[in-house]
């Protein structure tokens, strides 16, 4: 078997996806930046990467994150299936958040952008 991209430059897969002229909702890169969009979405997910946690758990982990943001952002991830939202029945019910096994997966992407960023960072 041949590695995927042989024959083409290193970073472009041998996909037909990959062979568009404008951006589309297919497009696996598209779907990974849909699921991190906006601002604090790679920390939410940071979080849950280091285990499950109710709200208020995230809200201390995240202190200045606003609870409007953490709710919105919640929501996403939940809508995008990188978080499940469980709820055990009992008086308060409690909720507690994990990632999915797809969540799970991008914690070598979070690693990734981590490593290409901290390289173009002035030393």
């Amino acid at each position: 078997m041949t590695h995927r991209t042989v024959g083409h430059p290193a970073g472009l897969p041998d996909d037909p996806r990959a062979d568009v002229t404008a951006p589309t909702p297919e497009c696996p890169v598209e779907i990974t930046l849909a699921a991190l969009q906006g601002r604090w979405t790679t920390l939410v997910v940071r979080e849950l990467l280091r285990g499950d946690h109710s709200y208020s758990e995230l809200r201390a982990a995240l202190p200045t994150l606003s609870d409007k943001v953490l709710s919105d952002r919640l929501a996403q991830l939940c809508e995008s299936g990188v978080v499940a939202r469980d709820r055990s029945p009992g008086w308060p019910p409690r909720v507690r958040y994990t990632l999915t096994p797809n969540g799970h997966r991008l914690g070598p992407v979070l690693q990734a952008l981590w490593d290409w960023g901290g390289a173009q960072a002035p030393t």
